[in-house]
């Protein structure tokens, strides 16, 4: 059942509808109409438009636009943090409202990040779909800073993303830990090797991710216990990439294991002899969640997988 919910502004006539926040919001994280656009599942043109909108009922400029680029207004920036909060206090009510009749059923929205999405989905929805079959589950890909303010804010019930998360008002909850393995071109020296010790990587050069990606600060973690350095000229944007950089002799880089494809010919995988380097991976949620009962019923679920 769809329930169409609109705030009416007193000094107008007009009314300023859901979907338009959820548009602003869109517009704020991605810094791009057509992305957000995407996102949203409309046309750029409609986005467009209803931002427009927006802006003339309220009499302020969200976003400064060019040919180019996007970027958003302290303004902008502050509404859409106030919009983030009004969809989730929209998200609660009904949550409560649901939670009443059945807290196992329903909506939930569980944001993971893309460094994992990829791997741990494929054998975490199917346990929900056997264990918790009248849940409707919304999965939304991001990166961690991201997907932290939609849970904090309620637009996301959990998240699954990389530890330590420290905050007042969150529960973590360790899932598993998964060590990193190195990949490097066949042909490098190293590839000769059965096991890897972190002071063979020495003052080597490592591929990362871009900024924004937890996986990028766990690397760069492991390069300054050895002094190994960030490789200029390159930021990948997934972990696929990366794989194809390293088959393409570009360098080597840190892989977690749940990433590691059994059947991959094109590069070599060295596991590293110990301190392994790790990273820790949990759920994270609110401590006064709506959905609490369900959220502690998929952290048992979750942690009888085999992530690896």
């Amino acid at each position: 059942m769809t329930i169409d919910l609109s705030i009416s502004i007193g000094y107008t006539n007009q009314t300023m509808n859901i979907r338009d926040l959820k548009y602003l919001i869109a517009v704020a994280e991605t810094e791009h109409f057509g992305q957000a656009a995407a996102r949203c599942h409309v046309s750029q043109p409609t986005l467009s438009m209803q931002i427009k909108k927006l802006e003339d009922e309220l009499g302020v400029q969200f976003f400064e636009r060019t040919n180019k680029s996007v970027m958003i207004t302290p303004i902008g920036k502050a509404l859409a943090a106030q919009a983030r909060q009004i969809l989730g206090e929209i998200n609660t009510l009904k949550q409560i409202a649901n939670n009443a009749k059945d807290p196992f059923s329903g909506e939930f929205r569980l944001g993971i990040i893309p460094t994992m999405g990829p791997y741990l989905l494929p054998k975490l929805l199917p346990i929900i779909k056997k264990h918790l079959p009248k849940i409707d589950i919304i999965v939304y890909e991001n990166k961690s800073h991201i997907i932290l303010n939609e849970l904090r804010s309620g637009l996301l019930d959990a998240i699954i993303l990389a530890l330590p998360v420290n905050e007042d008002g969150l529960t973590a909850q360790e899932l598993f830990e998964e060590p990193f393995l190195l990949a490097l071109p066949k042909q490098h020296p190293l590839a000769k090797k059965t096991s890897i010790q972190l002071k063979d990587i020495e003052n080597e050069e490592l591929l990362l991710l871009e900024e924004g990606h937890c996986l990028r600060d766990q690397a760069l973690e492991v390069c300054g216990m050895v002094g190994a350095k960030d490789r200029s000229g390159f930021k990948a944007t997934s972990l696929e990439t990366l794989r194809h950089l390293v088959a393409s002799g570009a360098g080597m880089t840190l892989l977690p294991k749940m990433a590691i494809q059994k059947s991959n010919t094109t590069i070599a995988l060295k596991p590293f002899t110990k301190p392994i380097p790790i990273r820790k991976v949990g759920m994270v949620w609110r401590q006064n969640s709506a959905r609490l009962p369900c959220c502690e019923k998929m952290l048992s679920l979750f942690r009888e997988i085999q992530p690896y």
